[in-house]
C-alpha cells in the first residue's frame, strides 16, 4: 500500500518550496514569547525571505530577554499584541504563541488590522470564540492557519490516502485518542494548568491533535452531538507534582482537565469514540482504529502523543473470502521537521494570498467537539453541536 514514491514525491514538493524569492522579506511579529515561540523563531530564522521585526509579551522584559536568548537583533518590543499591531505599519504576519485564553482576542485583532495569522493550537477555548475568529478572517481576506503540524507527517498523510482510496469502504466507527502516562506540562510554570490562562487541559494540548488526525482523514464531517466527560484526579493530587520536584501548590491551582473522553456522532452516520490523557495508570488508552465496510485500519499509538504513529499501520480486510492483514510500512519523517514545514507553508500562503495550509473552516469543527465535551460534562448529558453559518 505505502510506496517510497509517496515519500519521494512529498520531499520533492518540499524541495520546491525551498526555492524562495528573498528579495522581499515577509515581516513577522511574534505575539507571546513563551516556550512555543522558541520553535517559531528557530524555524523563521532558517527562512531567507522572513524577517522578525517585533515581539510582544504582557510580562515586562520577557520579550527582550527572549530575543537575546534566541539571537534576534533589530527587533522592536511591545507590552501587548494591540500595541504591536497598532505600531508596526509594515507588518505582514504574526505568529500567535500566547496561552489559550488569549488566542481568540489576539487573532481577531490582528485579522481586523489586515495581518496574516499563524495561530497556535488549540484554535481557542470555546466554539463562540472560534466563530468570532472565522468572522474576522472572512472579513479580512487574509490567511489564517492553525498550528496542526502533524498533518504534514507522511504517515498521517498516508492515513488520509488510505481512507480516500476506498480501501476501507464506508467508514462507520472510529476510535482515537492517546496520552501520556506521566505528562502534565508544568516545566513552564502554571499557564497550562490554570483555567484563567489555559481554559482547556489535555483536551486543548494534545486532544485537538488526536481529533485532527482522524477528522482530517475522513474529510472533516460536521459533528452533531457529543456525550463528554472530563476529570482531574491526578492534577488535583499534590504528589503528582512533588514527586517531580514541583510545588505542591500546583495541585491547588490545577483547574483544567487531565483526562477526557467522548462519544461523538458525526454527519454521515459515523461514530467517534475519543479519549485523551495527560496522566494515567496505563501506557496508552488504545490504538486509533478506523472501521469500514470493506476493511479496518489500525494505527499504533505512541507513548506520548507526538504527531506521528507508534509503528507500522495494518489494514484488516478480506481477500477471496479469507481474513488477511496488510502491513503499511512506516514512512520517514521530513528531514527539515514538521514544525519548519508548518511555518514554511504559512509563509508561502501569506506571500501568495493562497489557501491556508490548515484552514479554520475545518478546525472550527475540531473546536466544536472540544467545546461540546466541556458543555456535556457540565450538563451531565449528551448535547447538540450547533455551528452557525458564517
Amino acid at each position: 500500500m505505502a510506496k517510497q514514491g509517496d515519500l519521494d514525491a512529498f520531499k520533492g514538493n518540499a524541495a520546491v518550496e525551498e526555492i524562495v524569492d528573498a528579495s522581499k522579506k515577509v515581516k513577522v511579529g511574534i505575539i507571546g514569547t513563551g516556550w512555543i515561540a522558541e520553535a517559531h523563531v528557530m524555524e523563521y530564522q532558517k527562512m531567507p525571505d522572513v524577517e522578525i521585526v517585533a515581539m510582544a509579551d504582557l510580562i515586562p522584559g520577557k520579550a527582550e530577554a527572549f530575543a537575546e536568548k534566541m539571537g534576534v537583533e533589530n527587533v522592536r518590543f511591545y507590552p501587548s499584541d494591540k500595541a504591536l499591531v497598532d505600531a508596526e505599519k509594515d507588518l505582514d504576519a504574526v505568529s500567535i504563541c500566547t496561552y489559550n485564553r488569549q488566542h481568540a482576542p489576539c487573532a481577531i485583532y490582528a485579522l481586523e488590522h489586515g495581518l496574516n495569522v499563524l495561530l497556535e493550537k488549540p484554535m481557542c477555548v470555546t466554539l463562540d470564540e472560534a466563530v468570532e475568529i472565522v468572522k474576522a478572517e472572512k472579513k479580512s481576506g487574509k490567511v489564517l492557519s492553525i498550528g496542526f503540524q502533524p498533518r504534514l507527517d507522511p504517515n498521517m498523510q498516508m492515513i488520509k490516502k488510505i481512507v480516500e482510496s476506498g480501501e476501507l469502504g464506508q467508514i462507520y466507527y472510529i476510535q482515537t485518542g492517546g496520552g501520556r502516562r506521566k505528562g502534565i506540562p508544568t516545566p513552564f510554570g502554571t499557564s497550562f494548568i490554570e483555567d484563567k490562562t489555559a481554559g482547556l487541559g489535555a483536551l486543548g494540548d494534545i486532544g485537538c491533535y488526536s481529533l485532527d488526525m482522524v477528522l482530517n482523514a475522513i474529510g472533516y464531517p460536521k459533528p452533531l452531538t457529543v456525550s463528554g466527560y472530563k476529570s482531574a484526579f491526578f492534577g488535583k493530587n499534590p504528589e503528582t507534582f512533588t514527586s517531580k520536584g514541583y510545588p505542591a501548590e500546583y495541585a491547588e491551582l490545577f483547574n483544567v482537565d487531565d483526562f477526557a473522553a467522548a462519544f461523538v456522532r458525526l454527519e454521515g452516520g459515523i461514530i467517534l469514540d475519543f479519549r485523551i490523557a495527560w496522566d494515567m495508570h496505563l501506557d496508552t488508552p488504545g490504538d486509533t482504529i478506523i472501521m469500514g465496510t470493506k476493511g479496518s485500519l489500525r494505527v499504533p499509538s505512541t507513548e506520548c502523543w507526538n504527531g506521528s504513529i507508534g509503528g507500522p499501520m495494518k489494514i484488516y480486510h478480506d481477500v477471496a473470502g479469507k481474513g488477511v492483514e496488510t502491513e503499511i510500512p512506516m514512512l520517514d519523517s521530513l528531514p527539515e521537521g514538521l514544525f519548519y514545514h508548518k511555518l514554511r507553508s504559512f509563509v508561502n500562503a501569506a506571500k501568495s494570498g493562497g489557501k491556508a495550509p490548515v484552514p479554520s473552516s475545518e478546525i472550527i469543527y475540531n473546536q466544536a467537539i472540544l467545546d461540546g465535551i466541556v458543555r456535556s460534562n457540565a450538563a451531565g448529558r449528551e448535547v447538540e453541536i450547533n455551528i452557525p453559518e458564517i
